[in-house]
């Protein structure tokens, strides 16, 4: 399976291209659209979220409400984009009105000229942009339609907002069926906390980040390999969420956390019994070894940056001149961790897809889940 996406933050519209998908796949666009405004939604977000509304589209590879085994494109519209047009449209514009030289610290702007060249960091950031997460979440909910049809199950909450930290350990129904809304996390009582830091984030003219950890339930033994590098679970799914805009560090099970116990204490032993057949009592290992799934629940952490854009402007020069200056500031977000715990479970179903399909194959969903239904759990 391969997915392709395209578009700009402030162009016409964000586009998916998702090939491989087996014919016979029910696309619900209602749970799509709901996960597009899960993405938009959380405290601390800015005005952006409140102007345009998102909602996919589909254009090719699906009819009655199931694909056809041809490619399914998903479109995404940038409802502000009248606003933009005069600076942003491919027939022709006038580039220099919103150009932005400023380059800000933090972002692709100063690297992104020096490779694709130009003097307007706005050719680099429109598709640098975390905007461009719209669509890979449509897309990501496609996949995720596909795991749910297998009986694999993705869930998630906010572990961490700025300082404040959840240390409790949560089931997979308990986060799957109580997250608090507002930030995506499991505690009021963090959250009440997690909200005062940003509301001082806010006052100051900066910004925080988090943590968020993932669950994946349903997941049978042996998807990945220790016999192909390129092809480890752990290597694969940790690659897919670094891929997300401001991650900065990914875990699996225990992680970083493991190199400060000894092994007795990080290492899953192993039983067995008629009834349950092969067995852990402990999961630390987070449900990969050896760069394989080993039958128990997946659990990732991924570690999000401060939004780099502060509405007080931190210190640059302008790439024009070398002047010294103060950055622009391009968003008014403050704190956006539940769009990205939400685009991480996307992400996440999308490369999880990818690996399933790509041990499976199969051209039908009937046969890729009878496929699934004969391995060993």
């Amino acid at each position: 399976m391969k997915i392709t996406t395209a578009g700009e933050s402030h162009g016409k519209a964000l586009i998916a291209i998702l090939e491989g998908l087996p014919s016979g796949l029910e696309i619900d666009l209602s749970a799509i659209n709901a996960a597009l405004a899960l993405r938009q939604s959380g405290y601390g977000r800015g005005a952006r979220q409140k102007l345009e509304r998102d909602e996919a589209e589909i254009l090719s590879g699906v009819r009655d409400r199931r694909t056809l085994g041809s490619p399914v494109t998903l479109l995404v519209r940038n409802r502000d984009y009248p606003n933009w047009e005069k600076y942003m449209a491919p027939e022709g514009c006038d580039g220099g009105e919103r150009a932005l030289t400023r380059v800000r610290p933090g972002h692709a702007d100063l690297a992104g000229l020096k490779k694709y060249g130009g003097d307007d960091a706005r050719n680099i950031l429109e598709r640098a942009s975390a905007r461009e997460t719209a669509v890979r979440v449509a897309a990501g909910e496609v996949c995720r339609l596909l795991l749910k049809a297998l009986g694999v199950e993705i869930a998630g909450y906010v572990r961490q907002v700025g300082s404040v930290s959840d240390g409790a350990v949560y089931s997979f129904e308990e986060i799957a069926g109580r997250r608090i809304p507002t930030l995506g996390m499991m505690s009021a009582e963090a959250t009440e906390r997690a909200m005062k830091e940003i509301d001082d984030c806010r006052a100051a003219g900066d910004t925080c980040g988090g943590v968020a950890e993932l669950r994946v339930r349903g997941l049978k033994s042996g998807f990945g390999s220790c016999m192909t590098y390129a092809e480890k679970l752990d290597a694969r799914l940790c690659a897919a969420l670094m891929s997300v805009q401001a991650v900065k560090g990914t875990e699996v099970g225990m992680g970083f956390a493991a190199a400060a116990h000894r092994g007795s204490e990080v290492h899953d032993e192993i039983f067995f019994s008629e009834a349950r057949g092969f067995y852990r009592e402990t999961n630390r290992a987070g449900g990969i070894e050896g760069g394989m799934s080993n039958g128990e629940e997946l659990v990732l952490r991924a570690a999000m940056k401060p939004i780099p854009t502060l509405m007080r402007g931190l210190r640059t020069v302008d790439y024009r001149t070398g002047e010294p200056a103060r950055a622009a500031a391009e968003r008014s977000d403050v704190c956006a961790i539940l769009a990205f715990e939400t685009v991480l479970e996307s992400v996440l179903a999308a490369e999880l897809c990818d690996v399933v399909l790509g041990r499976l194959g199969g051209d039908t969903m009937e046969e890729v889940a009878a496929r699934y239904g004969r391995l060993p759990a």
